[in-house]
């Protein structure tokens, strides 16, 4: 922070300030103080003991507001913090039901909704339908931040890339005499974009979902993030927090790339149908719950090998891979094994899903508003 002195003797010479003397109560904001701003800076004018017209002292201040406007006027940050919020708003409110899907898909307690549910409140309380909730923020937060923000960033890129293509041609591969030119102008944006966005928050975001999991299914076992983290890292080593990484990754691209590219068909689709150019948050709402239901039903068995993947260390009996957890689920519950808990992960994943778009929509509004451009 600058300090310079305003006020200066009329014969030429300066005066000494004692800075003790200064009273920051008294800061005045205006022409008569000398507020402005320069440089990214902001100047407020602090007055001096004595006579009035003996001037003041000129303190810059750094303008917070000015600089927290202009990171956000970047559209990949705007959409990085609105996947964010729109992530953490949505868990807050339908963690009750991602508990009672994560007990029912791994085979704990009661086979269906109600039983589950009753099972529960009964154990723990009710606050036993939040259980693993902490980190389930701590989880969501990052996730949808990188997916979203990965999602539109990709998009775009490849969207951008593809009109390129067509102007200079396609990336070419030169085999002795043989040119093979690739056809990326084939490929959908969108479903790149997608697949794009799954494996980023996969990669960078599997231990706080490895925490979530073991905490949901056993809250005696692993009643805080902090046990749960060293319990696994003495019993497994690092690599325990990426337990079942390689099977989570299968389940996510088919889900990641389904679920966007589903929904910004349909949302582009419906757009035209009604000739609108927005649409409004019950809209955004359904389209979203719809996209999510139909990715989630096709990568649903996946979904289910993963979660004894990632769990099986509990139970003691742990699969070596994904084709072993879904020859398991088979054997011993045939082909309906496959779909066990899929009611309670549709209840959860539509409301979810059509939250999130709602309000990560609604956040892109306020944050690329024009006036933040201003």
């Amino acid at each position: 922070m600058g300090v310079e002195e305003a006020g200066r003797a009329r014969g030429g010479g300066g005066k000494k300030l004692a800075l003790a003397s200064i009273g920051f109560a008294d800061v005045r904001v205006g022409a008569a103080g000398g507020a402005g701003y320069r440089e990214g800076l902001l100047e407020v004018g602090l007055p001096l003991p004595g006579p009035k017209d003996d001037g003041g002292l000129a303190v810059r201040l750094p303008d917070v507001g000015a600089a927290v406007r202009t990171f956000l006027r970047n559209r990949e940050v705007a959409e990085f913090v609105s996947g964010a919020m729109a992530g953490a708003m949505t868990k807050a409110v339908l963690a009750p039901l991602e508990t009672i899907r994560t007990r029912m898909v791994v085979g704990v307690g009661s086979k269906h909704i109600f039983g589950s549910f009753v099972e529960i409140i009964e154990q723990n309380g009710w606050q036993g339908l939040w259980a693993g909730n902490t980190i389930n923020m701590l989880r969501i937060i990052p996730t949808q931040a990188i997916e979203l923000g990965t999602f539109e960033c990709v998009k775009r890129s490849m969207a951008s890339a593809q009109e390129k293509w067509k102007e200079d041609g396609c990336p070419k591969i030169q085999l002795g005499n043989l040119k093979i030119e690739l056809p990326f102008h084939l490929l959908s944006p969108i479903a790149i974009g997608g697949a794009a966005a799954g494996i980023a928050s996969t990669l960078a975001c599997h231990p706080l979902e490895v925490l979530k999991d073991r905490m949901t299914v056993n809250c005696a076992a692993y009643p805080s993030i902090a046990i749960a983290f060293n319990k696994i890292y003495r019993t497994d080593g690092i690599g325990g927090l990426y337990a079942g990484l390689c099977p989570t990754l299968v389940g996510m691209l088919p889900y990641s790339t389904c679920y966007y590219f589903m929904y910004e068909t349909i949302k582009t689709s419906y757009c035209r149908a009604q000739k609108k150019k927005s649409l409004s948050r019950p809209e955004l709402l359904v389209i979203g719950a719809v996209s999510g239901l139909t990715a989630s039903t096709i990568s649903f068995p996946l979904e289910v090998a993963r979660k004894r993947l990632m769990v099986g260390a509990i139970q003691g009996k742990c699969p070596p891979h994904m084709i072993a957890a879904l020859a398991e689920v088979v054997r011993e519950e045939g082909f309906k094994g496959l779909f066990r808990g899929w009611a309670a992960s549709s209840l959860k994943v539509m409301p979810t899903s059509g939250v999130t778009w709602m309000f990560y929509e609604a956040w892109k509004d306020i944050l690329l508003a024009p006036r933040l451009h201003v």
